[in-house]
């Protein structure tokens, strides 16, 4: 029922965001150019990042496929076999990503006052671009444009895993909970670094295809 939702939400998507997906599937929402001078992002703003993210058919997308994975490797066999299973499965990863995405994107960042866009550098050494994307992890810009300690991402996160504990009753221990939290952050920095690159990335492929 959750997915059915989502799925018809993310139907009534304007085409337009198209350019917003990368490899046409992971949503690329949050990514934007830093802006001069500074313009925070609204509460409001906030929200919508949190729902685009959320139910955009890439982020549902997602989650059937690592529920798809999670069934098979068994990861909460109390969710049982067949396709009963794989809808726990697949309803519960994409749970994941949902709640993920509105404590990080529009609930933290609206109590905390921070930004929860990634602002693409876009220039310099590729090793100064990956150590500036995985770096955003920890830090971001409050919405006074000062730099700060990336609370909603770290608080963020270790919410949604202490939320999942509800719809995974086979992990629940301290040690699954850091090492779902530590995943998750793991993630995100990987995340960032494909928003960082993947322009770059498509102009190549675009201009090869058109070499040829």
């Amino acid at each position: 029922m959750i997915l059915c939702a989502a799925a018809r939400i993310a139907a009534q998507a304007p085409a337009g965001d198209e350019s917003k997906r990368i490899l046409g599937i992971v949503p690329n929402f949050r990514t934007a150019p830093l802006p001069s001078p500074w313009v925070p992002l609204s509460t409001r703003g906030k929200f919508n990042l949190a729902a685009k993210d959320t139910f955009d058919r890439g982020t549902i997308a997602l989650g059937m496929l690592f529920g798809a994975e999670g069934q098979l490797r068994r990861t909460n066999p109390s969710f049982g076999n067949g396709l009963a299973a794989y809808a726990r499965y697949a309803a519960s990863s994409y749970g994941d990503y949902a709640i993920g995405d509105y404590l990080t994107d529009a609930i933290y960042p609206v109590m905390l006052h921070q930004d929860p866009r990634y602002f693409r550098r876009g220039k310099g050494s590729g090793l100064s671009r990956l150590g500036y994307a995985m770096g955003q992890i920890l830090r971001t810009h409050n919405d006074s444009g000062r730099m700060a300690f990336n609370y909603s991402e770290v608080f963020g996160n270790a919410t949604a895993v202490a939320i999942s504990n509800a719809y995974y009753p086979d992990s629940r221990t301290a040690k699954d909970a850091a090492v779902k939290f530590g995943l998750q952050l793991a993630v995100d920095a990987a995340g960032n670094v494909l928003k960082e690159f993947w322009p770059d990335v498509r102009r190549r492929l675009l201009r090869h295809r058109d070499d040829h």
